[in-house]
């Protein structure tokens, strides 16, 4: 009998990317005008050639973003997907139940002070909850979920046979290839943005709320706080988008999902210890681990935006320079599965 539901579970995961492949033929095939096709895989076929006509361009647009609707809804209808941000809702909650009962001193043992600052304020203003968990899951917990929801982009439908279903329709490798990066940058403003509403809400629950005191030791109004958290929210989504260029790229080269999910990990865990090596100063600027805490600038009055810019210019470089990669392995490739 275990034999039996173990088979069984394959057909369901095969099910749901085989309709998300239906949907997204359908969908592309808005761009040159052709019909749907019904639901399931599609048997053959080819692109029809030369350019599209005017009114037929007309929706382009549209079919794009339908497309891109079937592959977000993929992403957020998946358990694996929900449960690491079920998780990343329970550890800000953690967190702040941690500094309510034992208070928020903190010694300061990484010699940075930043961090220790940041979580000394938590009583004091329930605000400074939110800045003080991404501080401590974006070192991880937060690369990990993109890297899975990255890493599994493209290898996962080639490891069950259900990428060259979706080239037959006319959608073109580089567009699709954009909708699978633009659908996992969404996954990743949704984890950033799950993180930092739940320890706001934590916070103001737990803690005092009202006019805020900054790192500088200046104080702006609740309000004011709030906006500065949304900056933080964009900035570190930035950073998690520049780790799943990296994850997308190493998902073009291998149809074995997992090896893309672990490499990524790998590659931010060498990053983080290559970070904190004095003798390697040289190198620690080009290191994308390293621009990822950078957003306490926003707790100063003014904001000290250089930091963060040149964390923002890092991470361009990364989606430049790593998007390139994936679009030359993907666009070359030949699809076998």
């Amino acid at each position: 009998m275990s034999t039996l539901s173990g088979k069984e579970a394959v057909p369901t995961e095969n099910a749901v990317r085989a309709e998300n492949a239906a949907l997204t033929e359908n969908a592309v095939r808005a761009v040159s005008g052709e019909p749907a096709t019904a639901a399931g895989p599609p048997s053959g076929g080819h692109a029809s050639g030369g350019r599209i006509p005017p009114a037929r361009a007309v929706g382009a647009p549209r079919a794009w973003l339908r497309l891109l609707g079937s592959e977000i809804g993929l992403i957020f209808r998946r358990p694996r997907n929900l449960a690491m941000l079920a998780v990343l809702a329970v550890i800000p909650a953690l967190i702040g139940i941690a500094l309510w009962m034992f208070g928020g001193s903190m010694e300061d043992e990484g010699g940075g002070g930043g961090g220790s600052a940041i979580f000394e304020q938590v009583t004091g203003n329930g605000l400074f909850l939110t800045f003080a968990a991404l501080s401590v899951l974006v070192q991880l917990l937060l690369p990990v979920a993109v890297a899975v929801v990255a890493g599994d982009s493209i290898a996962g439908e080639a490891g069950i046979g259900t990428l060259r279903y979706l080239l037959v329709a006319p959608a073109g490798r580089t567009r699709l290839l954009a909708v699978k990066y633009t659908s996992v940058v969404v996954f990743c403003l949704a984890a950033v943005a799950t993180v930092a509403l739940s320890a706001l809400l934590v916070g103001l629950l737990l803690f005092p709320a009202g006019p805020i005191t900054l790192l500088s030791g200046g104080t702006i109004p609740f309000l004011d706080g709030v906006l500065r958290i949304g900056v933080v929210v964009l900035y570190v989504s930035a950073g998690m988008a520049a780790l799943a260029a990296i994850a997308l790229a190493l998902s073009t080269l291998t149809e074995v999902s997992i090896g893309a999910i672990a490499s990524t990990v790998v590659v931010v865990i060498v990053a983080q210890v290559l970070g904190v090596i004095p003798q390697l100063s040289v190198i620690q600027p080009y290191l994308l681990t390293q621009w990822w805490s950078g957003f306490d600038g926003v707790l100063r009055d003014p904001v000290a935006t250089g930091e963060m810019g040149q964390g923002l210019l890092v991470f361009a470089a990364y989606v430049v320079v790593f998007g390139s990669v994936a679009w030359a392995r993907f666009t070359g490739k030949d699809i076998t599965a």
